[in-house]
């Protein structure tokens, strides 16, 4: 399933999230940059601010998994405040400004604001569950089932002939991420699809034409 956007937010961690990014040190980053590379030590939480970043993880032949995307007002980077190494890579998905903030500064909102603690905490939980959901997927499901549940989580409500669009563009190549297969499986795949009369795409744009079959 795709990542809640940042609107699914209450508004008093709307407020705590606004207020900690304001005490941080503003960057900007082109598309394609690396905020955080996996396995590295790290003591600093990336506060979006515009734009947007992929977190993933790659194995030793450059085959990746995308674990989330995160828009304004989302959060990154968290998980290795403990002083561990980082648990994924994290990318800039398109140009970005971010607000850093540091573990110290940080613990000293927190002092102030004791209940963001409970914010945190909730993310973490969300973040886990997500986590072992993509493996639980790639373990169990195949490409294909895969495909679907990630289409069927993107897609809007339905348009007046029934018909659901994606709720942005994707590629091939970034579907592939999100499932762990290659580009050249989802390209037969969304073929076969489109032939089937399941999908299309319009304005570049990946639509849904009707419910898509169990298995394929």
């Amino acid at each position: 399933m795709p990542p809640a956007s940042a609107s699914t937010l209450s508004s008093q961690n709307t407020q705590h999230i606004e207020a900690l990014a304001a005490q941080g040190i503003q960057r900007r980053y082109r598309r394609g940059a690396l905020l955080i590379q996996e396995g590295e030590t790290g003591d600093t939480l990336y506060i979006v601010l515009q734009g947007r970043l992929r977190a993933y993880v790659a194995d030793a032949s450059g085959r990746e998994l995308t674990l989330g995307l995160y828009g304004p007002l989302e959060y990154v980077g968290e998980m290795s405040l403990d002083g561990g190494p980082r648990s994924a890579n994290v990318e800039a998905a398109e140009a970005s400004t971010c607000s850093v903030i540091t573990r110290e500064r940080l613990l000293a909102y927190i002092a102030e604001h004791p209940e963001f603690a409970f914010e945190l905490m909730a993310r973490l939980i969300r973040r886990a569950r997500l986590a072992t959901e993509s493996a639980r997927s790639v373990a169990l499901i195949d490409v294909y089932g895969r495909l679907v549940k990630l289409l069927n989580g993107w897609a809007l409500a339905p348009q007046d002939d029934g018909a659901r669009p994606l709720r942005e563009r994707l590629t091939h190549q970034q579907i592939a991420q999100h499932l762990a297969c290659s580009r050249e499986m989802v390209s037969r795949l969304l073929k076969d699809l489109e032939n089937g009369g399941y999908v299309a795409v319009r304005e570049r744009r990946l639509w849904l034409l009707k419910n898509l079959p169990a298995r394929w």
